[in-house]
């Protein structure tokens, strides 16, 4: 794997885990945004990897955009607009990727961090994790905007207005999480249901979660129907016969990603 300066991108079989590594709070610099943005797109085209991990290193997982090296990059004309689009590229680039990402919060989500936890395909909470959007301590706004795809009109409104922190319980009571899980058993249950993403026919998986980011803001009929002109390309795959097959040989699927 490439050495990354700011990213750890380890293997587990077919799950590839990525850790911000960027302390001491996982801050969303320039070379962290970079390096994350080439790790999602070598997975989306490593037909060995199948799913993803994304989670933090120490006691955070993100604590949102690196307003030191905000201050160092933005400094003549262009700049402001380069930096905004090179952040929307890096949560673009997990909510793209074409292996399901499973983010595994260890500990504060903040702004940035939010964000990225929002572009993932399913959520695990430690106990200690939190998600919130500090900006309007600093006279600045947040991921507003992915923070909707998580939360209701109140409860967003509240965070992005007074900077309140929605702990790992209360992500899970709201079916934001899967599982708030004690902090220990955080990675391996992330693990666990990346590796049962990863024992399911990769074609079937790819192509699942690229329907479901094209039908989330199409209209019910519309999206049903791309959603059974897919099945119908799906069905047609190798990876579909031998998962036919196996079912009714009654042994488990044997599949080839075609």
């Amino acid at each position: 794997m490439i050495d990354f300066t700011q990213l750890r991108f380890e293997r587990d079989g077919h799950v590839a885990i990525l850790t911000l590594d960027s302390p001491p709070v996982n801050a969303l610099t320039r070379i962290l945004n970079d390096e994350l943005i080439q790790a999602l797109d070598i997975i989306s085209e490593t037909p060995d990897i199948r799913a993803v991990v994304l989670t933090g290193a120490g006691k955070v997982f993100c604590a949102g955009a690196d307003l030191k090296g905000r201050a160092e990059n933005i400094k003549h004309p262009g700049d402001m607009g380069a930096h905004a689009r090179r952040t929307r590229e890096c949560f673009h680039a997990i909510r793209e990727c074409a292996k399901p990402v499973v983010a595994a919060i260890n500990g504060a989500a903040l702004g940035s961090g939010l964000a990225m936890v929002a572009s993932s395909d399913i959520i695990i909470a430690s106990e200690r994790a939190t998600l919130g959007l500090p900006e309007v301590d600093v006279g600045l706004l947040g991921g507003c905007s992915h923070a909707m795809r998580l939360f209701g009109h109140s409860r967003l409104r509240r965070m992005a207005l007074t900077g309140y922190r929605v702990p790992g319980e209360e992500l899970y009571r709201l079916g934001i999480a899967e599982a708030c899980t004690p902090h220990d058993e955080l990675l391996p249950q992330a693990l666990a249901l990346a590796q049962a993403i990863a024992a399911k026919s990769p074609v079937s998986t790819r192509m699942g979660k690229h329907t479901l980011n094209v039908i989330e803001d199409m209209s019910l009929r519309d999206g049903y129907r791309y959603e059974q002109d897919m099945t119908a390309a799906i069905g047609l795959t190798e990876d579909a016969r031998e998962a036919q097959l196996a079912f009714k040989e009654k042994r488990a699927p044997v599949f080839q990603g075609r």
